[in-house]
């Protein structure tokens, strides 16, 4: 099943925090979700099974030519379909719309799986910030110039991977 991926609504938001305390020790309130959504700077998308049930969601903030991925979420029972990439990918398109040159994130050390999704799409890490996650480090990593030819050579094989996978 190829999930649905489009830009989240108010109506998504209950679903999103269910999902976000599901997933996460330290969630979001429905109330930033709410929040975040009423910012021009910020872009959420959610990826909908054939049933129309939320089984993932991202977000996004741009700041002139930096765009810094804010959230990625993937419901457990939908973990090794390659919906992160999908959800990636559509981030990534929306910050090179918004005129982005670079993207940024922070990742648990311990998050090995999503360290290398995003190493995938050109992120290497430049840092760490202590205690960022309570009880655990964050790795902060960079991809840089992703509007030049090259980085969009890079997306089209990402793009290529995922429609032979279909």
């Amino acid at each position: 099943m190829t999930p649905t991926i489009r830009a989240m609504r108010r109506r998504d938001i209950p679903a999103v925090a269910g999902l976000e305390r599901e997933i996460y020790d330290e969630p979001w309130s429905p109330r930033v979700f709410f929040d975040e959504l009423a910012l021009d700077t910020r872009a959420y998308i959610v990826a909908t099974d054939s049933d129309g049930a939320i089984v993932g969601y991202a977000g996004i903030l741009v700041v002139e030519t930096d765009a810094h991925i804010t959230t990625i979420a993937v419901a457990p029972e939908a973990r090794g379909q390659r919906l992160g990439k999908r959800l990636m990918l559509s981030l990534v398109d929306r910050a090179l719309d918004a005129g982005a040159r670079h993207l940024t994130l922070e990742v648990r050390v311990s998050n090995a799986s999503a360290q290398a999704l995003y190493e995938a799409f050109g992120f290497t890490p430049v840092g760490r910030r202590k205690n960022y996650y309570k009880t655990e480090d964050a790795l902060v990593m960079w991809a840089t110039d992703i509007d030049t030819d090259e980085y969009s050579t890079r997306l089209e094989g990402i793009r290529h991977t995922l429609e032979a996978a279909a």
